[in-house]
């Protein structure tokens, strides 16, 4: 499973839907995520991953890490990652 399928398969479970209904351009309000799923998200992607993301949950704002869409947090997702190695 790649890195884009198993970020899409955590945002699914999150949203209670099927990987297939995330699209890379939804936003996580367009699913239904509020702050709270955005935080269990970020938690399950650092455990799958074993990494850490950049994210302040109070201030998301404030962060280097971009959770604007799906896509977008594949792309930062595959850069932690790869800096990982």
């Amino acid at each position: 499973m790649s890195i884009r399928e198993k970020v899409i398969a955590i945002v699914a479970e999150q949203a209670v839907l099927e990987p297939s209904d995330v699209a890379p351009d939804s936003t996580l309000e367009d699913l239904g995520i509020d702050s709270l799923g955005l935080v269990e998200s970020i938690f399950a992607i650092e455990e799958e991953f074993d990494i850490s993301i950049p994210f302040n949950a109070n201030e998301p704002e404030q962060s280097d890490f971009d959770i604007s869409s799906v896509e977008a947090i594949i792309k930062g997702i595959e850069k932690l990652v790869a800096e990982k190695v």
